[in-house]
């Protein structure tokens, strides 16, 4: 891996090109730095590079430092991003109203290289143990991929997004055939195995970067496709169906190999509803089970409009 992959970046906002040269100086060797010279430009590069720690300027033309901390805490995509102000500004009612809007830290003009370093390594070290702990909380520990509580924040962020766009999102319940039977015949080590190795099969699967896996639940996994059509989605199901197969992984309880089952629905969101994309899911649910019925190891997929069965 680049070195520059290994480093965590840092958004220096100010619109003074001699201190942006100042900070770069200092703190180039030890980060990726990515730099902005006014508040619409830095909100607009936070939400694009997403780095793990702003530095902004309070005093500038235009949005100053208060109103683009401000922006930042409403996006959800930019408002756990940490934020050092840095200003000359010697005012403790401006250094409340910064830490009240937010801010983790203050960095006084003019720059003492130490003190700049020394602050900037303590809150991206904050920063990657927070990292650290969330994706811990939000990680299957059997499988590695998302557990449920990831899932439910990544459809409330697609759904929202398909709202916006008016887009078709895909939902997807998947099912790993017999599992009771698995487990009783060879074991509970054995079954952890085999979720681990659907899990890994299926991620694989899903090979764009928005495709979204969790477990949902015991041998239950979830599957979340934005932006795609229903034929495409139930190809790429398909897809899953046929790789588990091609594991084969011998259940000699069946008298075959493993295998799974999978509903699917896909929708176009009109508004941000919870109790809607809990509906769409069930869809999708109650799909899983009719394939269940059918006899298993295949694919039921439903819009509006179409059913579709493989």
């Amino acid at each position: 891996m680049a070195a520059s992959q290994l480093k965590q970046r840092v958004l220096i906002i100010d619109d003074q090109k001699s201190n942006l040269k100042i900070l770069s100086d200092i703190l180039r060797d030890e980060v990726e730095l990515i730099l902005a010279q006014d508040g619409e430009q830095g909100i607009r590069k936070a939400t694009e590079f997403a780095p793990d720690l702003i530095l902004l300027d309070v005093v500038m033309p235009g949005i100053d430092g208060f109103e683009v901390i401000r922006q930042l805490k409403q996006d959800p995509s930019t408002y756990l991003i940490p934020v050092i102000f840095i200003t000359s500004l010697n005012d403790v009612a401006h250094e409340e109203q910064g830490l009240l809007l937010g801010a983790c830290d203050y960095i006084n003009k003019p720059f003492h290289a130490a003190v700049v370093m020394a602050r900037v390594k303590l809150h991206l070290q904050l920063a990657r143990q927070r990292l650290m702990l969330e994706q811990l909380a939000n990680i299957d520990p059997l499988t590695a991929v998302a557990n449920r509580r990831k899932y439910q924040e990544v459809l409330d962020r697609q759904w929202r997004d398909a709202c916006r766009k008016r887009s078709c999102l895909s939902l997807v319940m998947v099912d790993v055939d017999n599992f009771k039977m698995y487990n009783d015949h060879y074991g509970h080590a054995a079954g952890d195995r085999v979720l681990q190795q659907v899990a890994l099969t299926l991620a694989a699967e899903l090979r764009r970067p928005y495709d979204f896996i969790a477990r949902y639940g015991g041998e239950e996994f979830v599957i979340i496709l934005p932006d795609t059509p229903a034929d495409d989605s139930f190809r790429i199901i398909e897809g899953c169906r046929a790789a588990i197969l091609q594991l084969q992984i011998p259940h000699q309880a069946t008298g075959g190999c493993l295998s799974i089952s999978a509903g699917g629905y896909s929708c176009w969101p009109e508004q941000p509803d919870e109790s809607i994309s809990a509906f769409a899911l069930k869809q999708a649910d109650d799909l899983l089970y009719q394939a269940k019925r059918q006899g298993k190891n295949r694919v039921l997929w439903t819009t509006a409009a179409i059913e579709i069965q493989g």
